[in-house]
């Protein structure tokens, strides 16, 4: 008996051994194809890289010859004599042209060292064009187009979206000059009551931004009623926010809020919309503009008001306060808290709130 325990033990450890090698080689095969694809991956990585650098290297050599002026300072985008584009193209030959924009006709072109490249030479008339298609009819048609834009993000879609980075370049035009809100790369979705969130990481464009999110990360749908307001007072004025000073140092946001309790706040307006202004309805959009870039978010209106306001013709509207001016990264804020003195007003309306029916 004690033999044939032996041996049954024997066998089973025979059998034991052989069914573990097998698993053991598999092992040993996944590891050395796991190694050999990382080695092969990094080799290929290794020599695309290699020749990213020689193909620069080699362009910059090229680019380094008299063709180019020496000011250039990229790689990508190196300054050209005018010349020398002329040589490329042809002299703007028709048959080098590509087709052509609302600034200008667009040409192709090849340069002494082979390198291809494509013109776009601008028309001399191209912004007065532009002009005059956005007379007060279209830019009036653009901010209301916003706004329900807006509008919908906020309150009628089925998750309640803040953009937080609306501005001039964000807003597209197709061709009947409809506005469509673009870029929701830093888009915010809230569920439920939400309607306000903070973060760490303010990103985004000053010149647009609420003064609660560019110094404490704050950001709401009344944020994003700021922007609004921006766009707004720019597209009467003609005028971006960012990086505008006027000639007795004053951004935007103050030139309009200076001219507003002036009582000359049609002095805003773009000139080329003198021919076409409604001046009550730039008056009422000025006044709709200070309203959402108020310091304070709570006296900001809501969007809603914001679009019913536009479409309608109230009787009376709350009296705009003293809005943040913000220059640049720097916002700046009263020091003291408001009081009566600081509203402004050039009529004697009564003062009401608007809520949409």
């Amino acid at each position: 008996m004690s033999q044939k325990n032996e041996e049954y033990g024997s066998w089973l450890e025979s059998a034991g051994g052989n069914t573990s090698k097998p698993k053991l080689i598999s092992i040993k095969i996944s590891v050395i194809a796991l190694l050999a694809t990382v080695l092969a991956g990094t080799g290929f990585y290794l020599v695309k890289s290699r020749r990213r650098i020689a193909k620069e290297e080699t362009l910059a050599e090229d680019l380094s010859n008299d063709d180019f002026r020496s000011e250039a300072r990229s790689i990508e985008f190196p300054v050209v004599k005018l010349d020398l584009i002329r040589a490329a193209t042809e002299n703007f030959s028709e048959e080098n042209k590509l087709g052509e924009g609302g600034f200008g006709p667009v040409y192709k072109g090849t340069l002494t060292n082979g390198i291809t490249i494509v013109i776009k030479r601008l028309s001399r008339t191209s912004d007065s064009r532009e002009n005059e298609i956005l007379d007060w009819r279209q830019r009036l048609h653009i901010i209301k187009g916003i706004a329900r834009g807006i509008l919908y993000l906020h309150e009628d879609s089925r998750l309640r979206i803040i953009h937080r980075d609306l501005k001039a370049s964000n807003v597209l035009l197709d061709k009947d000059m409809n506005p469509k809100i673009s870029e929701f790369g830093m888009a915010k979705m809230f569920s439920g009551n939400q309607c306000e969130a903070n973060t760490n990481r303010v990103v985004g464009n000053y010149g647009y931004m609420a003064p609660e999110y560019a110094m404490e990360g704050l950001f709401s749908t009344k944020s994003d009623v700021f922007s609004f307001g921006v766009l707004v007072l720019e597209i009467i004025s003609g005028r971006k926010n960012t990086g505008y000073i006027s000639e007795h140092g004053q951004s935007l946001l103050n030139l309009a809020w200076k001219l507003w309790c002036e009582g000359q706040g049609l002095e805003l307006m773009d000139p080329g919309l003198s021919q076409s202004c409604v001046a009550a309805e730039i008056t009422k959009c000025i006044h709709i503009g200070l309203l959402c870039v108020q310091q304070d978010p709570a006296d900001r209106p809501t969007m809603s008001a914001v679009v019913f306001t536009l479409e309608n013709d109230p009787q009376t509207l709350p009296q705009p306060s003293q809005p943040a001016f913000s220059i640049g990264r720097i916002v700046v804020r009263s020091a003291e808290p408001r009081s009566n003195d600081q509203l402004c007003s050039n009529n004697e309306a009564t003062l009401s709130i608007l809520s949409p029916k």
